[in-house]
């Protein structure tokens, strides 16, 4: 599926989650139990889906990036972000939406990696940074929140520490249970017995999975994605497909009524400026020579999902319309990325292609390699 036909399709879903929650008059979806569980277990798959296809030496040679990126990166998206916000609408509050967008979204991620024509490198690294710098927006939400709020009702640092904590423990007793099947699995032979151990290596991600849905531990989903893998062929890249089309819809269900063409143009210069602010720290933590193959898609690679809508659900009671604004955003920041990257890959010169040309030399033939 091509970006432009993927943006479209994309539309569609969100087409038809607006006329559901429309004729079936779903005016308060997002209160819902069972909608909190669905955007959270979607969430969660997404941050497993992108680790999971972290190339683990490209993750361990670019790890100083990868913090940066997660770290002082953030930051900077956030401060981007928030100044074009700020210079256009001079509202203080906008700041919020700021860090709500700045995160790069690891379900979409994870759905257009496998069709992506970066390097391993560069995969690794977008895939990273769209896995952990979730916590870092979650942080910054918490405190930011908390202040603008003067102590509303986000939980504040001790929650915090508390639920790390948590999201540690169960993915080291992954750990555990990945060396143990690690250490059966070499000794294993046959088919069928190998297909027993893949088996059982999914149900141990599921049951994990349904743990850290359940209590809110989705870092440690993005953990165990770094080293609990079954071979399940490519039905993770395509569930991640699934699972995005799936979040676009639940969009659609919450925007039905809660739309508005003002909060929509600020959603829009919201999302505008987020995919300007990953080009520019893009750039600089891409300058050195190594990553000049892949710069440009690195700076093209902004997008939103549902780490944003759930974190405007968390915003909506004590800033009404954060939905109504972060989704246009989102909306935004997809069409961007599908529009830009449509263009470059169009524009971008093509790789000379390297043929082996028989050439005759004395008894024998010798190989010459002439470029087509």
């Amino acid at each position: 599926m091509t970006p432009a036909l993927r943006s479209a399709a994309l539309l569609a879903a969100l087409g038809v989650g607006w006329f559901v929650a429309w004729r079936a008059e779903l005016s308060d979806v997002e209160g819902s139990s069972a909608y909190s569980l669905f955007i959270t277990a979607l969430l969660g798959f997404g941050l497993y889906a992108s680790t999971s296809g972290i190339v683990i030496d490209e993750f361990r040679r670019e790890l100083r990036t990868v913090v940066l990126a997660v770290t002082l990166g953030v930051l900077a998206k956030v401060a981007l972000i928030f100044g074009v916000m700020f210079l256009v609408y001079r509202q203080p509050e906008h700041l919020v939406f700021a860090v709500a967008v700045a995160q790069i979204d690891p379900l979409s991620v994870a759905a257009v990696r496998a069709k992506s024509k970066m390097s391993d490198s560069a995969k690794a690294l977008l895939s990273a940074w769209a896995s952990f710098d979730d916590p870092i927006t979650v942080l910054l939400t918490v405190y930011i929140t908390s202040f603008a709020l003067q102590g509303g009702a986000v939980g504040g640092f001790g929650a915090f520490t508390a639920n790390f904590a948590l999201n540690l423990a169960l993915a080291g007793g992954g750990f555990l249970v990945w060396r143990l099947v690690r250490r059966h699995g070499v000794a294993v032979s046959g088919r069928f017995a190998r297909v027993v151990l893949h088996a059982f290596s999914a149900a141990v991600v599921v049951a994990i999975g349904y743990v850290a849905v359940t209590y809110s531990l989705l870092l440690a989903l993005a953990l165990i994605g770094l080293f609990f893998r079954p071979d399940l062929g490519r039905w993770v890249d395509g569930l991640a497909e699934a699972g995005m089309f799936a979040a676009t819809f639940a969009v659609g269900l919450v925007l039905a009524f809660e739309f508005s063409w003002a909060l929509a143009a600020v959603g829009a210069v919201l999302g505008a400026a987020a995919f300007l602010a990953q080009g520019a720290v893009a750039w600089v933590l891409t300058l050195p020579k190594r990553w000049r193959g892949d710069r440009m898609r690195l700076s093209l690679g902004q997008q939103n999902g549902l780490t944003a809508i759930i974190l405007a659900l968390l915003l909506e009671p004590g800033f009404p319309g954060a939905i109504a604004v972060v989704a246009p955003a989102v909306v935004v920041v997809n069409f961007l990325h599908a529009l830009t990257n449509g263009v470059y890959d169009r524009v971008q010169p093509a790789v000379p292609k390297v043929t082996v040309v028989p050439a005759f030399q004395g008894a024998g033939f010798r190989s010459t390699r002439s470029e087509v």
